[in-house]
């Protein structure tokens, strides 16, 4: 019986690990951390072995292939002590793909926007009545869902983590929406490598497989031409800036803010000011998921309908509330300087930004004359912020430093007005004060509710 060891044990893990014990395989399942209960519980009614707190390596490097979670970095000591013995490492998305039949796939990744894309592209796919399945890097687990139901259609968010154990996979429908400097700890701090591995989203496609793909984005653009790839797919670039004709289908944005997404001879016309998510990172999301729901076959009257009822994904310029005149925005979800970008562009009043955490080695360059013109002060949250401090003097009038939420929140509630927004934008990661972004947007929501809405 080939033995499978699951590395990892969290949401990834526990459905990777679930779907080859229902295909017939020796599983065994490892986590150097502390497993949830819940998912403890799952593995138990499945009769599936498991280990936490540290890997056995004698068990671990017995095994005949490793199904990786995302989380797992390359250089990992068990990672490489797996590669240097061979032994094939893939990620969940390569193994479930294998058992889920005739069911097709709508696959969405890029540095930013991945996630309203994803919900926007489930969300219309639901309301055509379609038999669909959200998974991947959000919802639940995709090899879950795999062993335990049956879906015609998954859409399904991918990382470059989960990419880079991609192999054989094919996407029906790829999504390509953009490429930033971003976990560039994790490529050695080589932009290419991680370049390369956004660019696997259409790897294997055929000539029957559309690739939508944003035509302003420069990076994406120079790959497609330089001729390293070789293109069958059905091409439906996506564009506000750089118009790029396609014969399959193309969606180009006018400076009046309504835009025609066409694929074949269907098309859908939006008006962007009627949409509940606003801004142009939001323009380019719909143009997007119009395109890749008209190639799997969606009507143009449901794409339209589902766009416009469309609301805005959590912590991603999620509104927590107003008060005094005062809004207050959740962009918790905003971890780079790209996301940041997109969220500054977007606001029409005075800002007083909230931005730090863990740095990623950001280059601040893209938002000073964003920051010059809309913010009127700068509220640092994270353990160490000398670096937002110091690239944001004499940008922004007033820039401020603090090391919990509570202090940095009662600094934005100070300087704000009527007529202003406090925007939680961070630009970096959470850890050095939160979980995970989620939790940093729900305490910030949270502080909101208690300390400004009820008040």
């Amino acid at each position: 019986m080939k033995k499978i060891v699951v590395l990892g044990g969290g949401i990834s893990g526990y459905g990777s690990a679930v779907l080859a014990k229902k295909e017939g395989f020796d599983v065994f399942l490892s986590d150097a951390g502390v497993l949830a209960q819940r998912y403890m519980t799952i593995l138990d009614e499945w009769n599936i072995e498991y280990e936490q707190g540290g890997h056995t390596m004698e068990r671990v490097l017995a095994a005949d292939e490793v199904i990786k979670s995302p989380g797992i970095p390359e250089k990992a000591p068990v990672v490489q002590a797996l590669r240097q013995k061979g032994v094939p490492i893939i990620s969940e998305m390569e193994f479930a793909a294998r058992y889920m039949g005739k069911a097709k796939t709508i696959c969405i990744t890029g540095s930013n926007g991945k996630t309203t894309t994803t919900s926007l592209i489930y969300k219309i796919m639901c309301d055509a009545g379609l038999n669909v399945a959200l998974g991947g890097n959000i919802g639940e687990s995709f090899a879950y869902q795999v062993a335990t139901a049956q879906y015609d259609w998954y859409v399904l968010e991918l990382s470059s983590f989960q990419l880079d154990g991609m192999y054989r996979f094919k996407a029906d429908v790829a999504v390509l929406m953009n490429i930033t400097p971003d976990h560039l700890d994790r490529y050695d701090y080589c932009f290419q490598n991680y370049v390369d591995s956004k660019m696997r989203i259409m790897q294997n496609q055929n000539t029957r497989s559309a690739f939508v793909y944003s035509a302003d984005d420069e990076v994406i653009a120079n790959e497609i031409f330089s001729g390293k790839y070789p293109m069958p797919m059905r091409q439906l670039p996506f564009a506000a800036r750089e118009a790029v004709a396609s014969g399959a289908g193309d969606a180009y944005l006018l400076p009046e803010g309504e835009f025609t997404a066409r694929v074949g001879k269907k098309s859908v016309t939006l008006d962007s000011s009627k949409m509940q998510i606003q801004g142009l990172h939001n323009c380019y999301n719909a143009m997007a998921a119009a395109l890749a729901t008209l190639a799997a076959g969606v009507e143009p009257e449901v794409v339209a309908q589902s766009i416009y009822d469309f609301s805005p994904v959590e912590h991603r310029l999620e509104p927590a509330g107003e008060k005094d005149g005062v809004k207050w925005i959740n962009d918790s979800k905003a971890t780079n300087v790209d996301s940041v970008w997109y969220a500054l562009e977007s606001l029409k009043q005075p800002a007083v930004w909230i931005a730090g955490g863990t740095d990623k080695g950001n280059d601040y360059t893209p938002l000073k004359e964003f920051a010059r013109q809309k913010v009127k002060a700068l509220v640092c949250m994270g353990l160490d912020n000398e670096k937002l401090v110091r690239e944001f003097t004499g940008i922004v009038p007033e820039v401020v430093s603090y090391s919990s939420l509570d202090e940095a929140m009662q600094a934005a509630k100070e300087r704000a007005v009527a007529g202003d927004v406090v925007l939680l934008s961070p630009a970096c990661a959470s850890f050095d004060l939160f979980k995970n972004y989620e939790q940093r947007g729900k305490l910030f929501k949270e502080w909101v509710k208690e300390n400004v809405l009820n008040k």
